[in-house]
C-alpha cells in the first residue's frame, strides 16, 4: 500500500512538471478539409503564429473527408497530451453530429476546448432581375407562390443548405432547394438566373455584388459586416434571433491536461490579438473571437442544439 501511495504521489507530482515543460516536441494540427478555404487559411495562420510563443513548431495537416468527421474522429482518438489537436467549425461540431449518424464522436464529451479562433457571417444575395430590394419583399414574393423560389447550396446537408431551411422556416415559407456540387456552379446559375438566391460567404459573393450582377439583401451576423455597414443583419431585416455564422475554434482530445489547454488558449488568444492576424482574418471575411476555454464550449453546445434542430425539420437526416 506503502508503494502505492508513493507511486501516486510521484504521478501526481509529474502532472504539473510535465505540462510546465510542454511542448518538448513538435504539434500536429489536424485541418478537417482540404488545402484552400477558411478552416486551411485560419488553421495556418494560427500554426505559424502560435509556434514562436510555444517554442516548437505547429505542423498542419489536412484531412478532408465526409464533412470533415474523419479528421475530428482521427483527433477524438488521439493522445490527450497536448501534440495533436485540431481546427473545428460549424459544420463538424454543429451539423455533422446530426447528418453523419457514423461520425464517431460526441461534440460535447470528446474534445478539450482550447478556444474560438473567429465567426464569419454569411450574406443572402440574390439574382438582380429578381423582384425584392430587401427580405421582407423577398419573403412576400415567396408567399404568393410557394415553392416557386428556389435556393442553391454546394449540395444537401451544406452549410449553404442549412442556413436556406433556417430562412425558410423562420420566414414560414415554402422554398426550393436546388443542390450543386459546390458554391462554385450554384455561384453560376445564379448568375445566369437559374436560380433565385443563395446564402453565400461574403468573400465569395463580392466581386459580384460590386459588379452588379447580383443583390445583397442582409447579412447573418449578430451585428452589421463591416464591409456592408448599410446592409441590415437578418434579425433587422424582420427575423428576430436569425444568426448564422461558420465559427472556428481549436480542440483538443478530451481529458488533455487542464495546464496543457491553457497554455495553448493563452498563446490562441495572443496570436487572435496581434494585428497582422486581425488583418489576415479580416480578409478571409471573419472577425476574431478570442476567449476561454468554457467560452468555446458553450458555443459549441448552442451551435450542436441550434443545428440539430434545423436538419430535423428540413429533412436532411440521411436515409
Amino acid at each position: 500500500m506503502r508503494i502505492f501511495l508513493l507511486a501516486l504521489a510521484l504521478t501526481a507530482a509529474c502532472g504539473p512538471a510535465k505540462a510546465q515543460d510542454y511542448p518538448t516536441r513538435p504539434i500536429m494540427l489536424i485541418i478537417p478539409t482540404a488545402v484552400g478555404g477558411g478552416n486551411d487559411t485560419l488553421g495556418r495562420i494560427m500554426a505559424d503564429r502560435m509556434s514562436p510563443m510555444l517554442g516548437q513548431q505547429i505542423v498542419a495537416e489536412n484531412r478532408g473527408g465526409a464533412g470533415g468527421t474523419i479528421a475530428t474522429k482521427a483527433l477524438a482518438q488521439s493522445a490527450p497530451d497536448g501534440y495533436t489537436l485540431g481546427i473545428s467549425n460549424s459544420g463538424t461540431m454543429g451539423m455533422a453530429p446530426s447528418l453523419y449518424p457514423s461520425a464517431g464522436y460526441d461534440p460535447r464529451k470528446d474534445f478539450a476546448p482550447i478556444g474560438a479562433i473567429a465567426a464569419a457571417a454569411v450574406i443572402l444575395v440574390v439574382n438582380k432581375d429578381v423582384p425584392a430590394h430587401s427580405v421582407a419583399e423577398l419573403i412576400a414574393l415567396a408567399r404568393k407562390e410557394p415553392g416557386k423560389l428556389t435556393f442553391g447550396s454546394g449540395g444537401a446537408g451544406s452549410p449553404a443548405h442549412l442556413v436556406g431551411e433556417m430562412f425558410a422556416s423562420m420566414a414560414g415559407i415554402k422554398l426550393t432547394h436546388v443542390p450543386f456540387r459546390g458554391l462554385g456552379p450554384a455561384m453560376n446559375d445564379l448568375l445566369g438566373g437559374h436560380i433565385t438566391m443563395i446564402f453565400s460567404a461574403v468573400s465569395t459573393s463580392m466581386g459580384n455584388i460590386r459588379a452588379g450582377t447580383i443583390r445583397p439583401l442582409a447579412t447573418t451576423g449578430n451585428t452589421r459586416h463591416k464591409s456592408f455597414p448599410d446592409l441590415p443583419t437578418m434579425a433587422e431585416a424582420g427575423l428576430p434571433d436569425f444568426v448564422a455564422e461558420q465559427r472556428y475554434g481549436m480542440l483538443a482530445p478530451a481529458s488533455t491536461p487542464r495546464p496543457i489547454v491553457m497554455k495553448l488558449n493563452a498563446a490562441l488568444r495572443e496570436a487572435l490579438n496581434a494585428r497582422e492576424v486581425k488583418t489576415q482574418i479580416d480578409n478571409e471575411g471573419a472577425v476574431p473571437q478570442p476567449g476561454p476555454p468554457e467560452a468555446y464550449a458553450a458555443d459549441i453546445d448552442r451551435e450542436e442544439a441550434k443545428w440539430s434542430k434545423v436538419i430535423r425539420a428540413s429533412g436532411a437526416l440521411p436515409k
